[in-house]
């Protein structure tokens, strides 16, 4: 692995471990992180109440660019890691699933993008 690799997966770790200990201050109960399943990887699985919530974090400059970073097909892949990790886990079926995104920027406190995405699909604009 190169050293720039290697230095992408360590900050991608430490960021994980910052989202990690904010949901926890939250009040959020950590399941899982890095769980791996037949699509992927979830990067941490969390509780609170009757809300299970995957979230995946991103180690960015900035908000815009860590909204950004989570494309149509990760989300898909997201969601299908999350069915794989709920097949293994059945005392965990009958809660409301949300997809979150945590970004982690540099010297400052990380964001908590509650349902970014939803399993039906993209966001849908709202007009009215």
């Amino acid at each position: 692995m190169s050293a720039r690799r290697q230095e992408a997966e360590s900050r991608g770790r430490r960021a994980e471990d910052l989202a990690a200990l904010w949901l926890f201050l939250k009040g959020y109960r950590i399941l899982g992180r890095r769980e791996k399943t037949g699509s992927g990887e979830l990067d941490i699985v969390a509780r609170k109440g009757n809300v299970l919530a995957i979230v995946e974090v991103k180690a960015r400059t900035t908000v815009e660019s860590g909204l950004q970073a989570v494309s149509w097909h990760q989300q898909q892949r997201i969601v299908r890691g999350t069915s794989s990790f709920i097949g293994r886990r059945r005392d965990l079926a009958n809660l409301a699933i949300r997809y979150d995104l945590m970004i982690v920027r540099p010297w400052r406190l990380p964001r908590h993008e509650r349902q970014f995405f939803s399993a039906d699909g993209p966001r849908a604009m709202d007009f009215n």
